[in-house]
């Protein structure tokens, strides 16, 4: 029965790729004066807190360029016995679309990447970054959002210029957060949609479907690390309690299999949450969800089990002129990520940018994960752990169209039963960046 609910759900989401999501959905900048439009907040809405400052936040644009830049990394191979150090150099060509129209916001962003590595050349490789987003208004109180993300790295740090896993987002995440492969070539793709309709001057309903897959083409570089493949959807009630303040409740089911070789453990959890937001000023919003979860477990070899959790997530985001801060805590049982099993996970991150002049910009970047496995041992199951990783960077504006950042990064991961990392688990870069760009204003 579960599962024809679930069917429903996804077809419903998946008609015809649709929605606008008002800004504010992602814990942006909501009009709380406009008594018609409501709001889909941050636990439900499926998007991540913006993190630019209000003076950098732009729409209708065509925008290209080029950067250069160059790292020294001190341990890539975070798995081997012995730091192996690299410098590296990289060439991240770029294209970013967006347009606003009347009924529809379009916006995508491409970026492959090209790094050559010094000393071990044999490393050269090509990356792939694609980010798409269509959000289309039915009617007046009818949206939908569609979007795809794609990414192909073979480094911890990604194949731009930040740590993966940086976005803040106000929602529960099913997959088991934290594990960052130190060095090993891995696919991610992951597609979601969102159906939303008002269908009173304080009620709301949706429903959402997502797919995901991620592959580690070479074992040999990812032992202990899993190819998995996850799926899901839900629903929402949101209900407006005044300008300001909004409260509901939200179902989320989702499926996991993860494949370990010739053998497969298959996950499914059941999510019910209560959820509270509020805006308490035009950039600033905060919100809190908890509920319990269900999961149940199948291994190859190992009987089935399940059992129930609680489930709770917390978040905030403040947008300035010249200041951002957005962050978030979730406790949850999640699966999948490269592990194999169910865990029980404690994550939180943060991300603070502050335009200190008119040419100087300066952010900081901080995320921490521990997982604890829930099920059964199986001879590849691992018992958990934790990693935490950090970023700082500052930027200069040269001119209008030439910029120059520096960064630097670090990750720490401790997981005992993933040779890939257990070895030697931590590592820095550090990095300067030379970028061109030219931007095109388009017209509504």
């Amino acid at each position: 029965m579960i599962r024809r609910v679930i069917l429903g759900l996804l077809l419903l989401a998946a008609y015809p790729v649709l929605a606008q999501v008002e800004p504010s959905a992602s814990g942006g900048n909501p009009d709380t004066t406009n008594s018609g439009d409501m709001m889909t907040p941050p636990p439900v809405s499926g998007q991540s807190y913006p993190t630019e400052v209000g003076a950098e936040e732009q729409s209708n644009y065509l925008r290209g360029g080029m950067t250069f830049n160059t790292s020294y990394i001190d341990n890539l191979y975070a798995g081997s016995s012995a730091a192996v150090a690299e410098t590296t150099y990289t060439i991240l060509p770029t294209i970013l679309y967006d347009q606003v129209l009347p009924r529809q916001h379009i916006s995508f962003t491409y970026r492959p990447g090209f790094t050559f590595y010094q000393p071990s050349s044999a490393l050269n490789e090509v990356d792939q970054n694609l980010d798409a987003e269509y959000q289309y208004r039915l009617t007046p109180h009818m949206k939908v959002n569609a979007r795809d993300d794609f990414q192909k790295s073979s480094t911890s740090y990604g194949v731009a210029d930040s740590i993966d896993g940086g976005a803040v987002s106000g929602s529960s995440q099913p997959i088991t957060p934290g594990v960052i492969a130190p060095f090993a070539e891995r696919l991610t793709n992951s597609a979601s949609a969102q159906f939303s309709f008002q269908f009173s001057a304080v009620g709301m309903v949706g429903t959402s479907g997502n797919l995901m897959k991620l592959d580690y083409p070479n074992q040999a570089e990812s032992a202990g690390l899993f190819n998995s493949n996850e799926r899901g959807g839900g629903a929402f009630y949101n209900r407006r309690i005044s300008a300001s303040q909004y409260m509901g409740a939200s179902y989320q089911y989702a499926w996991t299999l993860t494949s370990p070789g010739n053998t497969q453990s298959k996950t499914e959890t059941n999510t019910l949450q209560g959820f509270y937001s509020i805006y308490l000023r035009h950039a600033l919003s905060l919100s809190v969800s908890g509920g319990m979860q269900h999961y149940t477990v199948l291994q190859s070899s190992v009987p089935s089990s399940g059992a129930w959790g609680p489930s709770a997530t917390a978040s905030g985001g403040w947008q300035g002129a010249r200041f951002s801060v957005a962050g978030s805590y979730s406790r949850q049982v999640t699966s999948g990520g490269g592990l194999l099993g169910v865990f029980k996970s404690d994550s939180g991150n943060a991300n603070l940018r502050w335009k200190m002049a008119r040419t100087w910009t300066a952010g900081l970047k901080g995320t921490y994960a521990n997982s604890e496995s829930v099920t059964p041992l199986s001879f590849l199951s691992v018992q958990g752990g934790h990693s935490v990783s950090g970023q700082a960077t500052a930027g200069h504006a040269i001119n209008a169209h030439l910029n120059l950042n520096l960064e630097y990064d670090r990750v720490r991961e401790s997981y005992s039963g993933i040779p890939a990392i257990s070895s030697n688990p931590n590592s820095d870069r550090v990095m300067i960046s030379l970028a061109w760009q030219f931007e095109k204003p388009l017209g509504r």
